[in-house]
């Protein structure tokens, strides 16, 4: 439970170290793999009905787009 958690904590400060506008940021799936961003964890996955596919580490949202890039958003909730 202990490992989980830090990787979660992990992946939340790598992606809240982005630079967001607007509530959004675009960066590469080799960017956050590189700042040790672990793609199997995250706390929800949130389906739209357009089929766009969002997994959540807390409040920061990613999807992924063509080629490496990801867009990233933020839920201020």
């Amino acid at each position: 439970m202990r490992n989980i958690n830090h990787k979660l904590r992990k992946n939340y400060r790598v992606l809240s170290e982005l630079n967001f506008i607007n509530g959004k940021a675009k960066t590469t799936h080799t960017k956050l793999s590189s700042d040790g961003f672990d793609f199997d964890y995250f706390t929800n996955l949130k389906t739209y009905k357009n089929g766009a596919e969002y997994r959540f580490v807390y409040n920061i949202g990613y999807k992924f787009l063509e080629d490496d890039w990801l867009l990233v958003v933020r839920n201020e909730q």
